[in-house]
């Protein structure tokens, strides 16, 4: 007689689900072991640290003002040393000094220094009562003096440049010419020529005021022209 079994209560075919659900069953008991074993009770740490009593400690501090800087020592004591002699021994006061290097023979240079004369800028005018005059005639004097002694330059000449340049210059106390400087120019080579010529001058008579020989300045033009 042949058994029969029903479909339904063949488990062959859940074979794999049910070890599947044991697996899982196993596993989350080993996670909740782990856990449980590894967590710490934090109850009873925190229920110690609240039993223990903490004893603070205070530092006393010391202000630096209220300590007191210790006095100085004492000055030393000089004691004065008296030497008792007899009445027959004689005492020399006198202190004698002698220089090793110095000799009768030695022979001492004195050096004397002469004190430098601080030389004074003369104060410069423009109009005086009389005004400096070259070789008894004047500014036009100078004129005609420039005329006879100005060199055109050969560049300029080549180039064909003309014009009036502009020199001022002063003349000190001593009738000399001095601080000439052009104020207007054409050319270089032309301003150079009249800057040139004007320190070439010879001495005028210098102008005076109250009777006192002092430093005049001029601006004085040249002019420049091609025959």
């Amino acid at each position: 007689m042949e058994l029969k079994k029903s479909k339904k209560a063949d488990l062959e075919k859940k074979k794999g689900i049910f070890l599947q659900i044991g697996l899982v069953i196993v596993l989350g008991i080993i996670l909740a072991a782990f856990e449980w074993s590894s967590r710490p009770n934090m109850e009873s740490t925190l229920g110690e640290l609240a039993d223990m009593d903490l004893e603070e400690e205070i530092i006393p501090i010391t202000r630096q003002q209220d300590v007191k800087p210790p006095p100085p020592p004492p000055p030393p004591k000089v004691a004065d040393v008296l030497m008792i002699v007899e009445d027959d021994v004689e005492i020399e006061d006198e202190l004698i000094i002698e220089d090793a290097e110095a000799d009768q023979n030695m022979e001492i240079e004195i050096v004397e220094f002469e004190e430098e004369e601080e030389v004074a800028e003369e104060e410069v005018f423009f109009i005086v009562e009389d005004m400096p005059s070259f070789q008894g005639k004047g500014q036009e004097g100078f004129r005609s003096w420039i005329a006879k002694n100005l060199r055109y330059p050969e560049i300029a000449a080549e180039n064909g440049i003309s014009g009036k340049v502009y020199v001022q210059f002063a003349v000190n106390s001593k009738g000399e010419v001095v601080d000439a400087v052009v104020v207007r120019g054409v050319d270089p080579a032309l301003d150079k020529e009249a800057s040139r010529v004007v320190m070439a001058s010879p001495k005028w008579a210098p102008g005076k005021q109250r009777g006192k020989a002092v430093k005049v300045q001029f601006t004085f033009p040249i002019n420049f022209v091609l025959q």
